[in-house]
């Protein structure tokens, strides 16, 4: 495994293909394992897998917590020996970043709902990042969690309005036993706070258990569970399409939510089947 910080070294390294991506931002857990080993199977031993790692200023709001997102670089790199990554890709802000950008990804409206209505801002940042990921890993798979799935389909827009040639992998959420989403925000939890965040998959379950009585059943269902814990302050819970359009008979939808659990943000969704 080769560790570059440079996009020239970046350039000099990434040449054989198939190529799979996994863009983080480190403080890597089993849910990233799960994309890594899915980009191993998928290119094959003669592939290549990269990572990058790169806490992206662009993303977070002045608020947020950039300053303090765990950066674990030594155990991250651990995590990607072992899944068999060929090419990490960690750099510096002022290597990704030598000027302010002036130009940068407009997301379009889907990106002013859910996470874009309560994060102004956040998805141009992220699109943006993952267009220069792009740009410099040239991969033929690029790898991303169910999880942040606004993320997910923005993303997949983007690739397909710009006709950029790289197939978009999707990958299931990772969940602790207890249902938790893994998340590298969890580590912020204290035992109390975590086992009030249970409530988020629980409602989303409860919602799921529900769908076969129609989308009111499903959010009625789902608000339930989340009024038995009036701690864990709720941002939204949404019930949409596939493509998170508006829902619009039986059949695929999905519902996401997101809430403060003490200081600290989650999010979490499901596929839910309505009839």
């Amino acid at each position: 495994m080769r560790l570059t910080q440079t996009k020239a070294e970046l350039r000099a390294a990434a040449a054989v293909r198939p190529r799979a991506v996994v863009m983080t931002m480190g403080a890597l857990h089993d849910g990233h394992a799960a994309l890594l080993a899915e980009a191993r199977e998928r290119v094959g031993p003669d592939g290549s897998v990269l990572l990058t790692i790169f806490v992206n200023p662009l993303q977070f709001g002045p608020t947020e917590d950039f300053d303090r997102y765990p950066r674990t670089l030594a155990s991250d790199l651990a995590i990607a020996k072992a899944e068999g990554v060929d090419l990490v890709f960690n750099p510096s802000r002022d290597e990704l970043y030598p000027n302010e950008p002036s130009i940068t990804v407009h997301p379009g409206p889907l990106a002013d709902e859910l996470e874009g209505q309560v994060r102004p801002g956040h998805f141009g940042g992220v699109l943006t990042v993952v267009a220069k990921m792009l740009h410099l890993t040239s991969p033929d798979l690029a790898l991303f969690g169910e999880k942040d799935y606004q993320q997910l389909t923005l993303i997949r827009e983007m690739v397909c309005d710009l006709d950029w040639d790289v197939d978009i992998v999707p990958v299931p959420t990772v969940r602790e036993p207890d249902g938790l989403a893994l998340s590298s925000r969890n580590r912020y939890l204290d035992e109390t706070e975590r086992d009030e965040a249970l409530v988020l998959y629980r409602a989303l379950t409860a919602g799921a258990k529900a769908g076969m009585n129609g989308p009111d059943a499903v959010l009625a269902a789902a608000h339930a569970e989340l009024e038995a814990v009036p701690s864990v302050e709720i941002d939204y819970l949404a019930l949409r399409a596939p493509d998170l359009g508006p829902v619009i008979g039986p059949g695929e939808a999905r519902m996401l939510i997101a809430a403060r659990v003490g200081t600290t943000r989650l999010i979490d969704n499901i596929s839910i089947t309505l009839r």
